[in-house]
């Protein structure tokens, strides 16, 4: 007995010894020169580079490096050694956008990275996609003619993932004739009364879904939606077949069809989830808002555009910002259709202003929350600003300059807090 539970104890000693490999011993620092990484048109940016081993610098290394603006450096070196164990690059931008220095090391087969990218007068970054004169009408025929077919909604209890203070449920319902069903976790408070709802729409990719009981247990309805048209609790390996298979790249599927792109029964089953939040009689008509990052990001905007009855959205690092900004030789947001996906052609542009955050936010009139960071190389801050300036309602940017397309968890942890503000809750106040 002694024996086996010596055994055990080691098996979840090496389990927890293997969960706490994070960072990397050797880091490329690349430090700008203002504190705020804010610079005015024309000013110089001075950027120090530095590679740290046990938070000092290495003698002797040769790093290779770019500068220039994101996406399109102009100034590429190999071999430049780091004379005292520094190097200083210098450069400018003339017009509203951001300035990039990226730096590669190889120490001992190793290979390092770091980058620092410097904001000029982003405030004044205009969208270079072009708004359709029918946008609005058009999205509104769309919507209209969707919600002819009954949403049939139907719900399954998931009782392994009930909590104290929440059932939750694998849900579907109908999106539009022909476009199959959507799914998602949907979580109902337990006790009786009204509550308010968040929507919460997914970043790109095929996963499950857990659903949210986090946010706000037992105050708040939550319904968390998959785009696929799958049910979101299927083993793993399922969606890993799919992203590799039937559904890798789904986000370049028929992109020169504006009534067939894969996006359009996306757009039109984050909108029809509204439908179920509204159509439940737990919901008390007065607060719903959606949220998500990156693709979700963009979901978000586009769900709160096109919707009245949503109050409020949070969006971080949104997607699908700005397409044609890489005709004007500028960096462009996730997915980079024009960029990465062969020689595009008028109709992928002409579909691609459908489709794009920027034309969305225009037409925003709620609360909006914003998050993203400077160094993000999947939806590069070029692209977030055009669609964050392009929204005249009331919203507010929260920065987290050193982030790339991740978290940091004093941003997740603000985020949240701004939902339960705008859903009439407080994490301090259980009984609010």
């Amino acid at each position: 007995m002694k024996k086996t539970l010596l055994l055990l104890l080691c098996g979840v000693c090496t389990l927890l010894a293997s969960a706490q490999i994070r960072g990397e011993e050797i880091r490329v620092l690349v430090s700008p020169d203002h504190a705020d990484w804010q610079y005015r048109l024309g000013e110089t940016c001075t950027f120090t580079v530095r590679v740290l081993k046990a938070e000092n610098p290495l003698p002797d290394v040769m790093v290779d490096y770019e500068l220039g603006p994101e996406m399109y450096p102009t100034e590429k070196r190999q071999g430049v050694h780091l004379k005292g164990g520094t190097l200083t690059l210098r450069g400018r931008m003339a017009v509203p956008g951001f300035l990039r220095c990226k730096v590669q090391t190889t120490i001992g087969g190793r290979t390092y990275e770091g980058l620092a990218t410097a904001g000029y007068a982003p405030e004044q970054i205009a969208p270079a996609t072009t708004l359709p004169d029918d946008f609005g009408s058009y999205w509104k025929g769309v919507l209209r003619q969707a919600r002819t077919l009954p949403l049939d909604p139907r719900m399954r209890l998931l009782p392994e993932r009930c909590t104290a203070t929440d059932n939750v449920y694998e849900v579907s319902f109908n999106t539009q004739a022909g476009g199959g069903r959507f799914f998602g976790i949907l979580s109902l408070p337990k006790a009786e009364g009204k509550y308010p709802a968040l929507l919460r729409v997914p970043g790109a990719g095929v996963r499950p879904y857990t659903g949210d009981t986090y946010t706000a247990p037992g105050r708040v309805i939550t319904l968390e939606v998959g785009i696929h048209g799958i049910p979101v609790t299927l083993p793993q390996a399922v969606y890993d077949g799919l992203a590799t298979g039937a559904l890798s790249n789904y986000w370049t599927f028929r992109r020169d069809r504006r009534d067939d792109f894969y996006y359009h029964r996306v757009v039109v089953g984050a909108l029809r989830a509204v439908d179920l939040l509204c159509s439940l009689p737990q919901f008390d008509g007065r607060s719903l808002g959606v949220t998500g990052s990156s693709q979700g990001g963009a979901l978000s905007v586009i769900t709160a555009a096109l919707d009245t009855r949503v109050t409020f959205l949070a969006s971080v690092h949104p997607a699908l910002c700005d397409h044609e900004a890489y005709f004007s030789h500028r960096a462009a947001g996730w997915p980079h259709y024009f960029r990465y996906y062969g020689e595009p052609n008028e109709q992928q542009r002409a579909t691609a202003r459908y489709y794009d955050t920027v034309n969305f936010a225009r037409l925003l009139r709620v609360s909006a929350w914003f998050s993203f960071g400077y160094n993000d190389e999947v939806c590069p801050p070029t692209s977030m600003y055009a669609a964050y300036n392009a929204d005249t309602a009331l919203k507010e940017l929260h920065l987290y300059l050193q982030t790339g397309h991740f978290w940091y968890q004093e941003q997740w942890d603000a985020w949240q807090e701004w939902i339960r503000g705008q859903l009439h809750l407080s994490a301090n106040n259980p009984f609010k």
